[in-house]
């Protein structure tokens, strides 16, 4: 037998009938209707916001996140103090030289220097972004920054 629209039928069990409640004592769902006897919930428009009774302390109780939290990803941080360490005299510092010494686990997001030791070396800095502070140190030092 060809499969063609009129022959076409649901799944065994896929479309159920909804009960239909209130059609009199025969239908098994008279009277009153699977409600209980009177009350709040027995009436039309019944049980209003009884979900959120429970809820409510909760909800209530939860402190209030005040402020944001931004999505832009923020660079790794290294102390110059540890730059000073790491790297030798007129040294290169870039963000892959740095995640290759162990300074940061990752230079995805850039390499930002910042204060913390002094540095006495002469370094060339370049592709790095720096604080104030940092960049007149590196360029007292004698360092160069790109």
């Amino acid at each position: 037998m060809a499969l063609e629209m009129h022959n076409l039928k649901s799944a065994v069990g896929s479309r159920t009938k909804s009960k239909r409640v209130g059609r009199g004592n025969a239908s098994g769902k008279g009277t009153t209707a699977g409600r209980g006897t009177k009350g709040q919930a027995a009436r039309t428009g019944g049980r209003n916001r009884r979900k959120l009774r429970g809820f409510r302390q909760i909800m209530l109780a939860t402190p209030k996140l005040r402020g944001f939290k931004s999505l832009k990803a923020k660079p790794a941080r290294v102390k110059l103090g540890d730059l000073a360490k790491a790297f030798a005299v007129g040294e290169s510092v870039t963000p892959a030289s740095v995640a290759k010494k162990g300074l940061v686990s990752s230079h995805r997001n850039g390499v930002k220097i910042v204060g913390g030791g002094e540095i006495k070396k002469k370094i060339h800095v370049s592709g790095c972004l720096l604080t104030a502070s940092v960049r007149k140190a590196i360029e007292e030092a004698g360092g160069k920054i790109k």
